[in-house]
């Protein structure tokens, strides 16, 4: 079974209006366009792909805004956005969250799910790509926690079907300095910080697969040790 794979960042319990959500939102794809050109243009969800592709939105701060000011992408007092990017259908990459709520649940969320096939895929699903995406995500959501994951992987190793927040490790795993230090790691692992946020745990230079023994053993041996310096735990 071919992995497939997801960057996901996740924070809780934090209030902020569409104006900040809006800059926040659109600092991200702004620097996701930067990283790929297939993410320079986005489009909205439409009954077809034709009908989607036609849908083109301009992520800037103002049209930002105007979606959050739409009933359904209202939640209490959260915004939600849905945008999608790619020329062919099954090829396409997806980035949705939600955001601005004061409450914990549903957990605020940043979630960029990459094309899983094709010719962009062979480009983004590299450790230097997904690294600056998930740096990228962390510099402009300030996330407790975040991953860039295996599905197959997380599935297998998560003690629910979706995925635990904050008890799994990852291809690459963030924590924020709020969320603790993290402990000396075996090699080949890399941590290094991300600005003054937190620190960003990477566990291979090359794409991390459920079904790569040695990848599976390392982050059995990595989950451990973090586990006992007490950092893996439910957000």
């Amino acid at each position: 079974m071919t992995d497939t794979y997801y960057i996901g960042a996740y924070w809780l319990g934090r209030s902020e209006n569409a104006e900040s959500c809006a800059t926040r939102a659109s600092n991200l794809f702004d620097e996701l366009g930067r990283l790929d050109p297939e993410w320079r243009s986005w489009h909205e969800a439409g009954r077809s792909f034709k009908d989607a592709s036609a849908r083109t939105f301009s992520t800037d701060r103002a049209n930002f805004l105007k979606l959050f000011a739409r009933k359904k992408n209202r939640l209490g007092d959260a915004f939600r956005y849905w945008l999608w990017a790619g020329s062919r259908p099954g090829e396409t990459s997806l980035v949705d969250g939600y955001c601005g709520s004061a409450d914990d649940v549903p957990t605020s969320i940043c979630l960029v799910s990459p094309p899983h096939q094709g010719e962009m895929a062979e480009r983004v699903l590299t450790t230097p790509i997904l690294r600056e995406v998930l740096r990228a995500v962390v510099r402009c959501w300030e996330p407790a926690w975040g991953v860039v994951a295996s599905r197959q992987y997380r599935d297998e190793v998560s003690p629910s079907s979706s995925g635990d927040v904050g008890t799994f490790v990852s291809w690459m795993t963030y924590f924020s300095r709020q969320w603790g230090e993290v402990p000396p790691l075996p090699a080949p692992v890399r941590v290094e910080p991300v600005e003054d946020l937190g620190t960003l745990v990477i566990l291979t230079e090359e794409r991390f697969t459920a079904t790569n023994p040695e990848h599976v053993r390392l982050a059995t041996e990595v989950h451990q040790v973090l586990d006992a310096a007490g950092l893996l735990r439910p957000l």
